[in-house]
């Protein structure tokens, strides 16, 4: 019962995902999307496609994401406040 239960919930959440994809692209073409936003969110599946080719385990790949993830807003944070700071 269990088994079919986690299957018709992978099987909607494998739906879901598939409409956001066609949304998005249905909104690319027809250029209500900023290719600003699209980059910004393409960086961590990004991250974590050349992590899991470098590592080869979808478990490192996905802290190896994490790490780097953190560390990219930290730099970010520092960036902006430095920014902020001495107003470039």
């Amino acid at each position: 019962m269990n088994a079919i239960v986690i299957g018709l919930v992978l099987a909607l959440i494998g739906i879901a995902a598939v409409l956001v994809v066609v949304s998005g692209a249905k909104n690319i073409a027809n250029g209500k999307s900023d290719f600003k936003k699209i980059g910004i969110l393409s960086v961590p599946f990004v991250i974590f496609l050349i992590s899991l080719v470098v590592t080869g385990g979808a478990d490192v790949a996905g802290v190896v994401t994490m790490v780097a993830m953190m560390l990219l807003m930290i730099a970010l944070i520092a960036f902006t406040g430095l920014k902020g700071t001495f107003k470039f």
